[in-house]
């Protein structure tokens, strides 16, 4: 490690970390801020990856209890759907190593420039349950898996993904498409974290500070979203799958 972990740069990553989790909790997207924070700090890619990864999990835990705690999750009827995540993302931690990501730089601001087109433009879904497309036993053992393959694997854009499966395809209705959003975003945070604690390269003084921050922005993210609804979420939403996809763009 060679910079120097001093207060001011702790306080300064916690504020991102505040920022990162209270957007995070509403529409995904908060390691837009957090990796390029962490990587201007001074850390390497890795461990700057690994760090993200351990305070991004405090805040998909926040998110997803203030949604348990409000009703809204009920984590048991989810567990076909978490193990499946779990398993995938890590499979794609696992696989990294061997796949190149450039197809996925390449593709992924294409898609996420779609995500956000599509909730743009769609008709007002914002309580409403709709008959899905396809049974969400389709979602629970395909397309939950394969997202978090990919969270494993590259990363963003999951939440963008998970709430454009379970809104178009499968009929959830926009404030439980959140709640479950975080819950399995948190489940795939755990895998990766698990994968990323074996090899060493978390910075754990700066992860636990910048996930302690995380978690307060998180709990203020989910009330605003339960409170607020689609008037919130579907604006911020299509802002940060746009936002994600310039960054992809400009990366690539």
């Amino acid at each position: 490690m060679d910079f120097e972990i001093t207060l001011t740069l702790l306080t300064m990553l916690a504020a991102v970390g505040f920022v990162a989790g209270l957007v995070d909790s509403i529409a995904g997207g908060g390691g837009l801020l957090a990796l390029p924070a962490l990587l201007l700090a001074g850390l390497d890619p890795v461990s700057a990856l690994a760090t993200n990864k351990l305070q991004g999990t405090f805040g998909t835990a926040s998110a997803t209890h203030t949604f348990w705690s409000k009703g809204l999750l009920q984590p048991r009827d989810h567990l076909p759907e978490i193990i499946s995540v779990l398993i995938g993302a890590a499979l794609g931690v696992a696989s990294v190593r061997f796949v190149s990501t450039d197809l996925l730089k390449t593709a992924m601001p294409m898609v996420l420039i779609a995500v956000a087109v599509y909730f743009a433009v769609v008709p007002n879904f914002a309580t409403i349950s709709k008959p899905g497309r396809l049974p969400l036993a389709v979602f629970s053992f395909c397309v939950a898996p394969l997202i978090g393959f990919y969270d494993g694997i590259f990363g963003p854009g999951t939440g963008s993904f998970f709430m454009l499966a379970l809104v178009a395809f499968f009929g959830v209705n926009i404030i439980a498409a959140t709640a479950r959003t975080k819950l399995l975003n948190f489940t795939s945070n755990i895998a990766a974290l698990v994968m990323f604690a074996l090899s060493g390269k978390i910075i754990w003084t700066i992860g636990l500070t910048m996930g302690l921050a995380q978690l307060a922005g998180a709990q203020i993210g989910a009330r605003l979203a339960i409170k607020n609804g689609a008037k919130i979420i579907r604006p911020l939403l299509v802002f940060m799958c746009i936002a994600m996809a310039i960054r992809l763009f400009l990366s690539a």
